[in-house]
């Protein structure tokens, strides 16, 4: 999982990207390519 300050570049690697609120952390994810993991901060 690749830890960015700014998701919105790792967003458009793929297009099944998702942006989504956890616990107060950023996070994208992917269901299909789990390898564009990403968390904020």
């Amino acid at each position: 999982m690749k830890v960015k300050t700014s998701l919105r570049s790792l967003k458009q690697r793929h297009r099944d990207c998702r942006v989504v609120r956890r616990k107060g952390r950023v996070y994208v994810i992917n269901k299909i390519q789990r390898r564009f993991k990403a968390r904020q901060g």
